[in-house]
Order: structure tokens, then sequence, then C-alpha cells
């Protein structure tokens, strides 16, 4: 997007003449100064997300019980705050290409940290579903601001890897969110749970802000709607990033769908497990991290679409595995799914942000919107194929959903082959 000649200078951006005559070299690269803050300012960033956005997923069971609902309406708690997200995150993108990545970033964890805060104090399951629908939107400032600032404060070529450790923040916050409520919830409930979630969330969201360094090549653009509507236009008119798009939403259909359910199907026999021991299960994510993290070499091995069809059969091979009514092989199918959802989704949101030549706020954002769509597709859809067919309609749901993502990925190999071919005419 063209910068507005009218935007004041700030803290935090730069002019389009000095953004034009900054050097590449002058961009963060691994092992250079800020790099390491910058990292892990972004993988806390990261966790506070993940373990507020999914902080009622692994309790679902607990809030069924207190307030005498089927998984269907409890898994609105998850539905309603990846839904928020996905609606808010385009208007929030927006919000960073003028105002700043960081400002943005900031003030979306302030709002979302105080709101989880409140969660704990929710008297009525459609109270607790607002509330968690306010910490969503509050927290679509965040995925598509950091990718923003990523791929502009970044060296391209180490991109795939920065990005990968902003997911694998996102894997970490999923994971240690579910495990620390799990437990604190069999001792004290699920309301202390969530409270001790927005505590650790305020810590994050603390240091956040002191260790992410100021931008350096972010360039103001304009709130003009004529100006945003195209730019969304144009990045939707890109066969390409509609492709990406389907995709991420696809890949996030399947990991909502099982991680809403999971505790359901834990807590029935044959396994019967306590609360404690099922948020222990979510230590799988730990697979999500690496897997995040090391996109970039799979990438490099295999290029973006191998890595895409390697993802999507893994994910299969884990959903078909957890089927089984022995809970070593159902663990086993959920790291496979775990393993394939983020490397899919790293390779994806990272392919988004390269694509993008301008407006990659809001490319960033139509990506985030899909993914949390799914998301909220993948809970509501997989509660309801649960309950009227167990953990195997919750499973094909999964299946149908990684059929899509290898078929957008078969079209965009046919696509690039058809390119090639007119390239040498």
């Amino acid at each position: 997007m063209p910068a507005s000649t009218e935007a004041p200078t700030r803290v935090g951006a730069v002019s389009p003449a000095s953004a034009a005559s900054a050097s590449a070299d002058s961009r963060l690269t691994p092992g250079g100064p800020g790099y390491r803050r910058m990292s892990f300012a972004l993988f806390l960033a990261g966790v506070a997300t993940f373990a507020l956005l999914y902080s009622t997923q692994a309790l679902l069971p607990l809030i069924s019980g207190e307030f005498g609902v089927a998984a269907s309406e409890a898994s609105w708690t998850v539905a309603a705050a990846t839904g928020g997200l996905a609606l808010f995150v385009l208007p929030m993108s927006a919000l960073s290409e003028r105002f700043g990545r960081r400002t943005v970033m900031t003030a979306s964890l302030a709002v979302a940290v105080t709101v989880g805060l409140l969660v704990p104090f929710a008297p009525s399951l459609p109270a607790l579903v607002v509330l968690r629908a306010v910490q969503g939107a509050a927290l679509a400032g965040l995925p598509a601001s950091a990718t923003a600032y990523l791929a502009e404060e970044v060296r391209p070529k180490a991109l795939v890897t920065a990005i990968g450790l902003f997911v694998a923040g996102n894997s970490v916050g999923g994971m240690s969110g579910r495990v620390i409520t799990g437990w604190v919830a069999q001792e004290w409930g699920w309301r202390v749970a969530v409270g001790v979630i927005g505590a650790i969330a305020v810590a994050c969201a603390v240091a956040f802000r002191l260790l992410l360094p100021a931008p350096k090549h972010f360039v103001a653009g304009s709130l003009r709607p004529r100006v945003l509507l195209g730019t969304v236009r144009g990045h939707l008119g890109d066969p390409l990033l509609r492709r990406l798009y389907a995709i991420g939403a696809l890949f996030m259909t399947v990991f909502g769908g099982v991680y809403t359910v999971i505790g359901y199907r834990l807590t029935e026999a044959p396994f019967s497990l306590p609360q404690g021991i099922i948020g222990s299960i979510f230590l799988v994510y730990l697979v999500g991290t690496v897997s995040a993290s090391t996109a970039g070499r799979l990438v490099g091995r295999l290029g973006r679409r191998g890595a895409l069809y390697a993802a999507g059969g893994t994910t299969a091979a884990g959903l078909l595995l957890s089927l089984a009514d022995s809970l070593a092989l159902v663990l086993l199918g959920l790291v496979l799914i775990t393993g394939g959802f983020f490397a899919g989704h790293a390779v994806a949101s990272s392919a988004v942000s390269k694509t993008a030549t301008h407006g990659r706020a809001q490319a960033s954002a139509l990506y985030q919107s899909a993914y949390y769509i799914g998301s909220s597709a993948g809970s509501t859809v997989g509660a309801l194929a649960f309950h009227a067919g167990g953990w195997t309609g919750t499973v094909g749901v999964g299946l149908l959903a990684v059929l899509g993502v290898v078929s957008i990925t078969v079209l965009g190999t046919r696509a690039a082959r058809a390119e090639q071919r007119l390239a040498t005419v």
C-alpha cells in the first residue's frame, strides 16, 4: 500500500524517502543484533495469544458440567473467541498500517489480558461467551501485525524461520494453557484455572513490550476505506493468495475440531481419564513447536507445495490412528496431527507474507481471518459431529478438510506447471 503523503512521521515509523533509502542489510537476521530480542518478544506474544484464545478448550467438560450444557453449546466459548478474532483481524490490520505494528500489538495484548482477568467471574454461559468474543476481537491485532512486522524487519531469507518461531510461540501457549488449566482445574475448578492463564498472559504482555525492538522499516499507510478495499480486492484477486487462505482455514478446521472434542472423548470409556491427565495430553503441542520452527528447512528440501503435501499426509495419518481404542495410538495420532498442522500453518502463512508485495498487513489479516474462521467452524462442526457420530464423526470432518488441502495444493501445482510451459513458449 502506498504511504500517505499527509501522514506525519512518528515514533516507530519512518518516512517513505528514508524507508526507500534503508539498506536491506539493516534488516534483522539470525545472529545479528536485535534478532534474539525480537524473536523472544514475538515468541512471548504468541504464547499469550494462544494461551488466552484457547484457555477454555481443555476445560469444556467442566464448563458443561457447571452450566448443564452439551459439548456443542460449551464449544461456543472457544468458537466465540476465534470468531471474534476472525471478524476483527482485518480492521486491526488496517490500524497497524496507519499507527504501526508495535503500537497495535501492544494495545491488543493490553485489552485481551484485561478481559482475561474478568473471564473467571462470568456468571453464566452467555456472559462467558460474550467475554470470550471480546477477548478474541482484542487479540486480532496480534497475528496480522506480527507477520507484517517480521516481513518488514527481517531479511527475506530468514522470514520463514522467523515466522516459524512466532508460530512456535503459539504452540507453546496453546500447550501450556491447556496443561496448566487441566491440573489447576482438577484441584480448584475451571474459574481459578482461567484466572491463572490471565495472570501468565499479563507477564508475557509486559515482557513483550519491553523486549520488542522499535521498527525501522515501517511506512505509515492510509486509513481511507477506498484504499483499504482496493488492497483487499487485489489480494483476493490473486489466485495463489486465495489458495493459501483456503489451506490455512482447512488446516485449522482439523485442529479446532480435534482439540475441542478430545477432552470429551478421553473422559469417556474406555479411557475415563481425570482432568489433570487430560490437560497433560496437550504436551504434544511441543511437537508443533518443533515442526513450526523447522518449517523453513522442510520448504528448502521439498519446496512449498511438497511441504504442504507432507503436512497434509501427516495430519491424515494422525486422524486415522486416533480412531483406535488404545491410548498409546490416540496419543501418537495427536502427535502426527499436531506436527502436520503446525508445519502446514507455518508454510502457508510465511508464503502469504512472501507473496504480498504491498499491504502485507491486509494480506496476513485475510489469512488470519480465514484461519480463525476455520477454527470456529472446526470447533462447532467437530462438536456437532461428535454428538451425532462420536469420535468417528469428528475424524470424518477432519479427513474431509485434509482432502481439501491436498486438492488445493494439486491445483497450485498444475497452475505452476502451466505458467512454466507458457514461459518456455
